[in-house]
């Protein structure tokens, strides 16, 4: 049963209600009114550790060069994902081709640069970074005004504009990290502890140059940042991504960067100002503070417009083949950096070829399933998610499916090494109906839901997934908890669980023989069972009432 939606539909910062029970077309997950696959069970059964471990493995070694856009690396992996695709019987999904082409402007930052603020004289990568998305080759802050803005956000919903009443065009701002809720969850704004999209760096950047900021500065600190400075460090030097714009990045704030605690803390004391007395303030309600000390610092760009790709394959459905399921995962990784030492080279194995390689094990059960889903199923593998989820956004902006015909997206990102669990840990929980085909599935596997471990991260707002909740087509992403399965798991998790949190974004995320793959196999199953659900059956899942997003009738 086709429904006509329509397309006009809000981001998450503006915090509309969901459709009520009443224009509900899908009230419950086990409505389902096409033949179910007779051999479902076989082909769930047979999605196991195995068979994900090899195209793991591949997409992961050293040849595939850290999977970096428009490299070699990327070359091979399209290679692979395409003829991977090919094989498990998929059809190309964008008119006769595997490929979306996505236009990316990569712009270089010359590392040989340091930061001037008052007195203080800091170094690139060590006490800050600094980069620009304008098509320039050289892009300076001289002796630019600061001014400490609190956390950067206008959001009208909250009450809460620290930018009221300020001009500060052509000036730099230095913003907090997160959102006021991290460090005050007891309090009526916000949402405590689970960061809301004002908290994410790039909303912070984007609220900057829409206000007319020449500069705008980021303070990073570990917890509410939810990453170490080395993820800073290493993420936003080298090359940089963005779309191609029509305004060449003029739209842009100048200077973006990032500076440590410490670096912040110098350049307060400097202003005869205390740190952490002021973040107190910008916690009390909006907030901001002329700093009376200038910023210098020159980027010299090298840039080019380079040609990336999205992959994407579809397995047509036998009655509805116009609505579709799409299942998202990114491809790219850091690449690696010549400038190191030994081991240069960003594998990516958890991030994300895990997800990657799901993708690929799921397509093939897809094609086993017989009578094929009612629905097509889509698998969109996507370029660029390490620079700002570039390839889903262009996607989502030019859809190869057009979005009033997209039922659901279901994303996979960093996937389970950390063995089987007993629970299912649902990332911005509550959000879609999507949760209630995820229980029936989860209950299939003796497992709960449960929310996030750490929703003070941000994680809804920082994958694939995103760019289709911005479009209105509700977006599930979850994965395995924090229960471990056994004794044995529970042994292992606690030991691996370090070693993995410490490689993200580091050289060190690479394989490991010893790798328990069980958890990815588990969920898997988990989410390939979700898109059979919604792939037969006639319903349209929506949006939860208390979400931040919603698709209109």
């Amino acid at each position: 049963m086709k429904r006509i939606l329509l397309s006009a539909l809000v981001p998450a910062l503006i915090g509309l209600n969901g459709c009520s029970d009443s224009q509900n077309p899908a009230s419950t997950a086990t409505d389902q009114t096409q033949t179910a696959p007779s051999n479902f069970d076989e082909v769930y059964a047979a999605i196991d550790a195995d068979k994900i471990e090899a195209p793991l493995k591949t997409l992961a070694s050293d040849a595939f060069e850290g999977r970096l856009p428009t490299t070699e690396g990327e070359k091979k992996t399209l290679d692979f994902l395409v003829s991977s695709f090919k094989a498990a019987g998929f059809e190309p999904g964008n008119k006769g081709s595997f490929l979306q082409q996505v236009d990316l402007m990569e712009i270089t930052a010359n590392p040989d640069m340091q930061m001037t603020i008052g007195s203080n004289t800091f170094r690139y990568k060590e006490d800050m970074v600094a980069s620009s998305k304008r098509e320039q080759n050289k892009v300076s802050l001289n002796e630019s005004e600061l001014v400490f803005v609190g956390y950067g956000v206008n959001a009208p919903e909250y009450d809460w504009n620290d930018y009221e009443g300020l001009d500060v065009k052509g000036k730099t701002v230095v913003i907090l990290v997160n959102d006021p809720g991290f460090e005050n969850p007891d309090g009526d704004k916000f949402q405590g502890k689970t960061m809301t999209y004002y908290g994410r760096w790039s909303y912070k950047y984007e609220e900057a140059s829409r206000q007319g900021a020449a500069g705008a500065l980021i303070v990073h600190e570990t917890a509410p940042a939810s990453y170490p400075w080395s993820v800073v460090a290493n993420s936003w030097s080298g090359p940089q991504y963005g779309l191609v714009s029509n305004d060449a990045g003029a739209s842009r704030v100048a200077v973006e960067g990032w500076l440590t605690r410490d670096a912040a803390s110098k350049v307060f004391a400097d202003a005869g100002l205390d740190y952490a007395e002021q973040k107190a303030k910008a916690l009390k309600g909006p907030y901001h503070q002329a700093l009376d000390l200038s910023a210098s610092v020159t980027v010299n760009n090298t840039f080019k417009k380079s040609k990336s790709y999205n992959v994407i394959a579809t397995l047509p459905g036998s009655e509805e083949p116009d609505e579709h399921v799409i299942y998202t995962a990114h491809w790219d990784h850091l690449g690696k950096d010549d400038s190191l030492k030994g081991d240069n080279i960003y594998n990516g194995a958890h991030d994300n070829a895990t997800g990657a390689a799901a993708s690929l094990v799921m397509a093939e059960a897809f094609s086993k399933l017989s009578p094929r889903p009612a629905r097509s199923v889509s698998f969109l593998v996507v370029t660029a998610e390490e620079q700002g989820l570039l390839g889903s956004k262009y996607y989502a902006d030019h859809p190869v499916i057009a979005i009033e015909n997209t039922v659901a997206n279901i994303n996979m990102d960093a996937m389970n090494v950390l063995g089987k669990t007993k629970d299912v840990a649902v990332v911005g929980q509550g959000k879609s109906e999507l949760e209630d085909y995820l229980k029936v599935a989860a209950e299939r596997q003796g497992r709960y839901l449960t929310g996030e471990e750490r929703p003070e991260a941000g994680s809804y707002y920082r994958s694939d997934h995103f760019s289709f909740a911005k479009q209105g087509v509700p977006a599930l992403y979850a994965e395995g908890g924090a229960e471990p399965y056994d004794e044995t798991t529970a042994k292992y998790r606690k030991r691996m669980n370090v070693i993995v949190t410490g490689c993200y974004h580091q050289v060190c995320d690479e394989f490991r023989d010893d790798w328990d793959l069980s958890g990815i196999a588990q969920d898997t199953q988990l989410l390939f069972d979700v898109g059979a659900q919604v792939a037969n059956t006639d319903k349209w899942p929506q949006w939860r009432e208390q979400s931040e997003f919603q698709r209109a009738q």
